[in-house]
């Protein structure tokens, strides 16, 4: 009798793939995987066989797809960019019309567009879809991000409603519990329908921008104590095991607890004090600083933030500049406790900008590529499974529910009262830090950001001025319609204005 055919299929079995496999599996689909690698395909399967669904290692492509009940549904797990486009060339001519391939990589969004209009005009289906969440948000419940056409979604809908992390749907807050063989149950999905071609993937970019802020916030949170207060690492850890109680609560402030709390194997010193001071980065931080200037729209703090990874890199030259350059020599003066609680509200003011700008920027971004993305069910999916996922995020998702069309979080009535009170001691912090030579590039740059964007005038007249001097760029005045252009002659003795 010929073996029952798989409901889906996946395509790499690097660590993500396993874990995303496995996942599935447990949630009772039966699914085929292939790897290049067949050795590491087989070891996989043979290590997994009791799960209650089914692992069905192919020892060919063509196996692999001929063991998917159709429409085909196959998963592409690999790294992004050329591997996947050559993985998507193999698989074409063993395809039928209607199959749906379905690409869970760190792709890039325009990329993502490019192959659903190649692949649709061939009869194919194709899902760009952020995964969030790591190995372990892989394995028992990522957050995830689908985008491409509604039809194909319906058809994926089932297994990743399935297998994506799951929320309470009052609170917000993730259900957890997870063991292989026995997936969370119940609950509200962290995956939902983002929009057409690449919006999926241009969501989970956004996401990886605002997560490249958040890492960063909590560092310079880290060496404020640091370094003004001379705290150490394991006290440091307790600050932020206080903090993730209250309005931080988040998987990014809980791990960084527990990272300060760790001792280096080795020498018995504090891990972090042992780890070198270079940040990688993959590109999607990148990515979204260059699509929001490209778009002209603010989000400075992810910018700071990539540049800060950036500064970090030329690790012998910053060795080099400490023993040439100066910088302030003061000792701290005021209240220390005063002051670690000055820094937890810095820092959840300074997020607030951070997201404000992500969501600006998806705003924007939906208007360039033709989308219609709901932004409090954004919010939601990434209440759970995901790295950013916070506690924060459930009132990001209340936001939008009281206003679908807000232009800014700022301007939610919570965020809104949330800086307000806190914003004494964000600036405390700012000047603090200044004149104690403690760089700040994301809470500085969100700060700037606030206060630019509460600011009804600021000084870009005479910087328009400037251009329309030297380039005849033109200006728009104070006392006629917005729309209507003006130029100086200047080089005329009487300077007459001109109307354009």
């Amino acid at each position: 009798m010929p073996e029952e055919l798989s409901e889906i299929g996946l395509i790499g079995l690097a660590v993500m793939g396993q874990n995303l496999a496995l996942n599935i599996a447990d949630h009772g689909f039966a699914i085929s995987v292939y790897n290049r690698t067949t050795d590491k395909m087989d070891k996989f399967v043979a290590d997994n066989p009791d799960t209650p669904g089914r692992l069905r290692g192919c020892p060919t492509i063509e196996d692999f797809i001929n063991s998917i009940h159709r429409p085909r549904k196959v998963v592409i797990m690999v790294k992004a960019g050329d591997p996947t486009d050559a993985v998507i060339k193999s698989l074409l001519p063993l395809l039928e019309e209607g199959d749906i391939l379905i690409d869970g990589g760190n792709a890039k969004w325009t990329d993502t567009i490019r192959r659903e209009k190649d692949l649709s005009g061939k009869g194919f289906r194709f899902v760009g879809s952020g995964v969030s969440g790591g190995e372990e948000g892989a394995r028992f419940g990522p957050s995830l991000m689908p985008g491409g056409a509604p039809e194909s979604w319906k058809e994926l809908k089932p297994i990743w409603e399935a297998i994506a992390a799951k929320d309470d749907a009052q609170t917000g807050k993730p259900l957890e519990g997870a063991e292989p063989g026995r997936p969370i149950t119940g609950g509200v999905p962290c995956s939902a329908y983002i929009g057409p071609n690449g919006a999926g993937h241009y969501v989970k970019m956004v996401h990886n921008g605002i997560e490249y802020g958040d890492m960063q916030m909590i560092c310079e949170a880290y060496d404020l104590m640091q370094n003004i207060l001379g705290m150490t690492p394991s006290d440091i850890g307790k600050v932020f095991e206080t903090w993730n109680e209250g309005l931080l609560d988040s998987f990014l402030i809980e791990i960084t607890a527990d990272i300060l709390k760790q001792t280096d194997p080795v020498t018995n010193k504090p891990f972090v004090d042992i780890v070198l001071d270079t940040a990688g980065q993959k590109g999607t931080g990148k990515w979204t600083s260059v699509n929001a200037l490209d778009m002209g729209v603010p989000a400075p703090t992810v910018a700071e933030a990539v540049f800060a990874r950036c500064l970090s890199a030329v690790k012998e030259e910053r060795v080099a500049a400490s023993s040439i350059l100066e910088g302030p020599s003061i000792e701290f003066s005021g209240n220390p406790t005063a002051f670690v609680d000055a820094i937890r509200d810095a820092l959840y003011c300074s997020k607030i900008c951070s997201y404000a700008q992500g969501f600006q920027l998806m705003r924007e971004a939906q208007v360039e590529y033709q989308w219609s993305l709901n932004f409090g069910e954004i919010a939601q999916i990434w209440r759970g499974g995901c790295i950013i996922r916070a506690a924060f995020l459930q009132k990001i998702t209340e936001a939008y529910a009281r206003e679908p069309e807000l232009a800014n979080l700022l301007l939610d009535p919570y965020f809104k009262n949330a800086i307000h009170s806190a914003q004494g001691n964000w600036r405390t912090v700012a000047g603090t830090a200044v004149a104690h030579g403690v760089p700040i590039p994301t809470f500085a740059s969100a700060l700037s950001y606030y206060d630019s964007y509460r600011t009804a005038r600021l000084p870009q007249n005479l910087l328009q001025s400037q251009r329309d001097y030297f380039g005849a760029h033109t200006y728009e005045r104070t006392d006629q319609p917005r729309g209507n252009f003006y130029h100086i002659d200047w080089p005329e003795k009487d300077r007459p204005q001109l109307e354009i």
